[in-house]
């Protein structure tokens, strides 16, 4: 086994604090995590992890050795990072992730495009509408919608896309068109929310003749999932926040219909996301200049009222 390796796996297990789960991030099983870690105490001699049945936490001397080893990691890439630029022949595996619905619609259909013009590059894709913790995980690049908040990363701005409010036909039939906004919550309207343990969306930020305004609206159920909130609303079990790029096609055939078109929500930002160091490495500037210019074309298409299968065109 390569020290370096071992290394690694002790990074990402005091990181995401069990075996398994550092594996899952190593692509190894949890024995061969287990047997690098102890390989590596056995060649410093040293215990490196307090154990219990459910968690590993690190040992005074693990937190020591924790804290030279991430800057023995961040050394090796940055030197590989390096090589590649000088090369022209980038290397590696590179970590990105996406919400659900935009990762389904415009990320995923371009990774095997993105691999065969990299070929030395491996991505591993993960699809979560959960806020995940960019430099605990270890991601190299977030596509997200929203905003920067966390002043340890950087973001790259692709694309303001606006957003929507609608519902289906027998939604509104059943509990009325909304006469306007606060009508949202005087009517007692069914919304469907994104929701996931610490979310902030329990509200929507409205565009008022006096400004932008946040609404509290409820309903009766709420999911992780944002593509399940849109099947919900098909139904007519409610409305929804969306933005445009995602129901055009529904609007257009008349599944849903845009409600409160004089106070629409607050454009959202696609943007791409990262840690501050990551973007010297030629893996990411590749990765995020092709999914920028493939997001821009694909949202661009499908608000022209073009194909809505994103694949149609890799």
């Amino acid at each position: 086994m390569s020290y370096l390796d071992n290394v690694r796996v002790f990074v990402r297990v005091v990181e995401l604090g069990t075996l398994s789960a550092a594996g899952r991030d190593q692509r190894v099983t949890p024995a061969v995590a287990s047997n690098r870690v102890k390989e590596l105490e056995r060649h410093l001699g040293v215990r490196l992890f307090n154990r219990t049945t459910r968690k590993l936490s690190p040992t005074e001397h693990g937190r020591v050795f924790y804290d030279g080893a991430v800057k023995i990691i961040e050394a090796v890439n940055e030197a590989e990072a390096a090589i590649a630029d000088l090369s022209r022949n980038p290397k590696g595996s590179l970590r990105i992730t996406a919400p659900l619905g935009i990762g389904r619609r415009l990320i995923a259909p371009g990774v095997p495009e993105f691999h065969d013009r990299y070929r030395d590059i491996e991505v591993r894709l993960r699809l979560s509408d959960h806020n995940i913790d960019i430099l605990s995980e270890g991601v190299d690049v977030a596509f997200k919608l929203g905003v920067l908040e966390d002043s340890n990363l950087r973001m790259r701005g692709i694309l303001n896309c606006e957003r929507v409010l609608c519902a289906a036909p027998a939604y509104l039939e059943r509990r009325g068109m909304p006469a306007d906004a606060d009508a949202l919550i005087a009517d007692r309207h069914d919304c469907l929310l994104l929701r996931y343990p610490g979310s902030k969306e329990y509200y929507w930020t409205l565009q008022t003749a006096g400004g932008a305004r946040k609404f509290e609206v409820g309903g009766p159920y709420d999911s992780d999932d944002g593509d399940v909130l849109t099947q919900w609303a098909l139904e007519g079990r409610g409305i929804i926040n969306k933005p445009l790029f995602e129901v055009k096609h529904h609007l257009d055939d008349g599944t849903l219909t845009e409600i409160l078109q004089e106070t629409p929500p607050t454009p959202v930002q696609l943007a791409a996301i990262y840690p501050h160091k990551r973007f010297q490495d030629p893996k990411v500037r590749l990765m995020i200049d092709f999914m920028a210019e493939r997001c821009q074309r694909l949202i661009g298409r499908i608000l022209a009222g073009g194909p809505q299968d994103a694949e149609a065109e890799s």
